[in-house]
């Protein structure tokens, strides 16, 4: 490691009453505004296929079921018409069971027929009196031709009666269905896949709809983005759509307003701080003068001169950040980069502020590394942050600078009591000095350093944060994340010799 500890001098009404906002709550969502959309229309689509499934499965299972009941009813009618006209007045068993076989039959059908309370059947397995429900049997009886849906031989079957009062008897016939509720099944898979590829177009619909839908919601979370990151003049585009103009219009009004409070804001500081500067310029430059004539005066007047002197620093800092401030309010700060080797930026950084002995620890590696910045301002980022140290947490006790990928990071260590984790966001605000500011006995800042770093660091395509040491000790430590350029091969990489201006 190589430590270099260059000698760092230490940096030394009534208002009225306001309105109670109306606050309106969201009401929290598990889901989002999107996902609720695109689950609505895959519902929707999932409701509709399902309910036109289901007509369509019913009307097809009637249409179908009644084309095969009077198929059925037509062939049975037909073959019990035949029957006394192919029997002997007295026919014989052998007769009868004959007659039955040469009925033609579909295929798994079978016939049965009662004759003078005997029954004779082409299979006396599966269809007979015992199988054929009596309920039939006493309707045929009864001269009513009938028909029933119930199981032979484990299969599903349509039972038919027709009565023959010329014999007199009945006819019977069993005629499976099992292929019509094949038939029907394939059907419903069939329904049952078309629904749940409705469903995801449903839904792939609504996931498209929503894109659509929500784009110009896009688009104003992005034009709020690039406001909140200084792009004050960023507008939404209108009269392309009568009602996204209600959205666009009132959007653009107020982040016209905006822009306007921030730039007299801004032109305010800006004109109240160069008026300050020549008359605190005139108190300094008499401070100075009384500074020169200490020993002739009395004791208090030199306690009086020595607050005097340092309320006027205070002030004259007061006025120099303030005007920084307002420069990057309205735009006007011009950056003059140049390619360096960080390390020797940051020694030399260090050594210009003088006393100290703060060490500057990094890899020898790590020494070849170049960044692109403003001298001038990454000099006023490491005198900030050493004075913050100086200020707040007792001084620095050492700066390290690492690679990290693509980016450098300069680390400042301080041996404070550290930055608690809910002000590590807030400590970059302006006039924000946190828990170990704000007593004028012992601190003369004024809560603008930390802002002007995070300024500069963005300025420069990087960030800036507070976390906790390297070592695990107390204290805090600011990161100054940076990107790294690679130099040309044939270029030579300037040297910093001359000291640079941090003011």
């Amino acid at each position: 490691m190589n430590s270099i500890n260059p000698e760092i001098r230490p940096v030394q009404a009534r208002t009225r009453p306001r309105r109670r906002a109306r606050i309106i709550v969201p009401v929290r969502r598990r889901f989002g505004l999107r996902t609720r959309l695109t689950v609505t229309f895959a519902l929707g689509a999932a409701v509709l296929s399902s309910l036109l499934s289901a007509i369509t499965f019913g009307l097809t299972r009637e249409n179908l079921t009644t084309q095969r009941e009077r198929s059925a009813v037509e062939r049975a009618a037909v073959d019990a018409a035949r029957i006394p006209a192919q029997l002997p007045d007295v026919p014989t068993n052998l007769e009868i069971e004959q007659l039955l076989r040469d009925i033609p039959l579909t295929d798994g059908a079978a016939a049965a027929l009662s004759y003078r309370g005997r029954w004779f059947t082409t299979n006396t397995q599966s269809f007979g009196s015992d199988t054929v429900p009596t309920s039939i049997q006493s309707a045929v009886d009864d001269g009513e031709a009938i028909k029933l849906h119930a199981k032979v031989n484990e299969k599903s079957s349509l039972i038919l009666g027709v009565p023959v009062p010329a014999l007199p008897g009945g006819y019977y016939e069993a005629v499976p269905i099992t292929d019509l509720q094949r038939t029907l099944d394939r059907l419903m898979l069939t329904l049952f896949i078309a629904s749940l590829l409705t469903t995801a177009g449903g839904g792939l619909v609504g996931y498209w709809a929503s894109r659509r839908v929500f784009a110009p919601l896009l688009d104003v979370g992005t034009a709020a983005e690039a406001i909140a990151g200084g792009r004050l003049d960023t507008r939404l585009p209108v009269g392309g759509d009568s009602d996204l103009d209600l959205i666009a219009n009132p959007f653009n009004e107020m982040a016209q307003a905006l822009e306007d409070r921030i730039d007299r804001d801004a032109r305010f500081a800006s004109e109240v701080s160069h008026e300050l500067r020549s008359p605190l310029m005139t108190i300094a430059a008499t401070v100075e003068v009384l500074e020169n004539t200490r020993d002739e005066l009395p004791e208090r007047a030199q306690t009086a001169l020595s607050l005097l002197a340092a309320d006027v620093d205070r002030l004259q800092q007061l006025v120099e950040d303030l005007l920084e401030i307002s420069r990057f309010d309205v735009g006007a700060i011009k950056l003059h980069l140049e390619d360096v080797r960080a390390a020797e930026m940051v020694i030399q950084a260090v050594r210009v502020l003088g006393g100290g002995g703060v060490p500057v620890r990094f890899e020898p590696e790590v020494g070849e590394v170049m960044v692109r910045v403003d001298k001038r301002r990454f000099g006023r980022v490491i005198a900030n942050l050493l004075d913050n140290a100086e200020r707040y947490a007792g001084g620095a006790t050492a700066i390290t600078i690492e690679r990290v990928q693509e980016l450098l990071r300069v680390s400042v260590e301080d041996r404070g009591n550290g930055v608690p984790i809910e002000e590590r966001d807030i400590i970059f605000d302006r006039f924000s000095r946190g828990a170990e500011g704000g007593n004028r006995s012992n601190d003369s800042g004024v809560g603008l350093g930390l802002a002007l770093v995070d300024e500069h660091v963005r300025l420069h395509g990087g960030r800036v944060w507070v976390d906790e040491r390297f070592d695990g000790e107390i204290g805090a430590r600011f990161v100054v994340e940076l990107p790294i350029i690679e130099p040309p091969a044939d270029s030579a990489i300037e040297t910093l010799i001359e000291p640079v201006n941090l003011m």
